[in-house]
């Protein structure tokens, strides 16, 4: 799929998502035009983005199940500036140092299926970013085990957190034993997903999680 996906862009070139001029997903003009706005969701959970905006919603999608996977750089840029202001904040009254920048995974099987985790996506490009200034980044620590239904099928929190009991486990976790956390996602709704990876991260050793949504 990867190489497929490569050869039609080589074919025919990316167009905005916004606008639709030729040459990149986001163009400039349309960058210019999304507002980037830290969203306190809960303790210790923010989001950067509104998925409201049709671009951001075009966005996520197109990364997630088209593989453009290019389009994980334009939201790894938007999600930075608005993550180290929050990181500058947490480090001076809070001592949140050194974080490990963490994932969501999603199963093996869905792995395979779409050749690519697409919050792995941005996350590495969160930290080619970052150049290990600001947190360092392991992708290999939490690992989903098994398959779940659709969290968007779930009809509330209680529901969704049930879908998700038992999938995270902890691998290398020595690594995380009294660290600092920043635990990343494409979407968050109820905040499920977070909750249930933040209470294993926990039980594993973790010092503090940060959980951050490139959208609400």
């Amino acid at each position: 799929m990867n190489l497929f996906n490569t050869i039609l862009d080589f074919i025919f070139p990316p167009h905005c998502l916004g606008c639709k001029k030729m040459g990149k997903y986001i163009c400039i003009s349309c960058a210019d035009s999304i507002n980037c706005c830290i969203q306190h969701i809960e303790t210790d959970c923010i989001s950067v983005l509104r998925y409201r905006q049709t671009i951001i919603k075009d966005a996520i999608w197109f990364l997630k199940y088209k593989g453009k996977k290019p389009i994980g750089k334009d939201l790894a840029i938007f999600v930075y500036d608005g993550l180290l202001e929050e990181l500058s904040e947490m480090s001076m009254m809070e001592n949140f140092s050194e974080p490990i920048l963490i994932p969501i995974p999603i199963s093996k099987s869905k792995y395979n299926e779409r050749g690519y985790n697409q919050t792995e996506v941005i996350s590495r490009e969160l930290s080619i970013i970052d150049g290990d200034r600001s947190f360092s980044y392991d992708p290999k620590i939490l690992l989903k085990i098994k398959d779940t239904k659709s969290q968007a099928k779930m009809k509330d929190k209680i529901h969704r957190l049930k879908n998700l009991k038992g999938c995270f486990v902890i691998k290398n976790q020595e690594k995380i034993k009294n660290r600092n956390i920043i635990l990343l996602d494409d979407i968050t709704t109820t905040g499920a997903t977070f909750h249930e990876a933040t209470s294993v991260l926990k039980k594993a050793g973790a010092k503090r999680v940060l959980c951050v949504a490139v959208a609400h």
